[in-house]
């Protein structure tokens, strides 16, 4: 986390579905620089995706399921005369898109004890139906936003 890369600036699409959005999943996937494991892992859940809903293009489903995840409003914490409030406030597009990734990876670095291409086909098939952990969260940081309707007058 908290490395500042120009990522967006030199992400090439990806060799198999010329994906930018796929490219940049893939180097959130990474761990220590190991990108073929990454693209293998990511293929591999594609596959997966394939034989579960043989009618769809598996780089839509997955692109549908980021879209899913994707949070448009979140609480942020303000300080005002000593309290600190929980503001609901806009989510811009780029940190939407690194939050749906980032609770996509956590779903899936929670199951444990199986191939990360099949937990990750799981919660992304899950996701394109509107179901799973990362769905969940989401529609939890939505909740939170909707109670604190209360300090939108605070936002900045």
């Amino acid at each position: 986390m908290g490395r500042i890369t120009a990522s967006s600036k030199q992400l090439k699409p990806d060799p198999q579905c010329g994906s930018l959005l796929a490219s940049k999943f893939i180097n959130c996937l990474m761990n220590d620089g190991k990108k073929s494991v990454a693209q293998r892992v990511f293929y591999d859940c594609l596959d997966i995706i394939k034989e579960r809903l043989p009618d769809e293009e598996p780089i839509d489903v997955f692109t549908q399921a980021v879209e899913n995840v994707k949070p448009a409003i979140e609480v942020r914490s303000k300080r005002v005369g000593g309290a600190a409030y929980q503001v609901p406030m806009q989510v811009n597009r780029i940190r939407q898109q690194s939050l749906a990734f980032r609770w996509i990876m956590i779903a899936v670095k929670e199951k444990k004890g199986r191939p990360t291409s099949l937990k990750l086909a799981d919660e992304l098939v899950a996701a394109y139906k509107r179901e799973g952990a990362a769905m969940t969260r989401r529609e939890n940081v939505h909740r939170m936003a909707d109670a604190n309707k209360a300090f939108a007058h605070f936002a900045w």
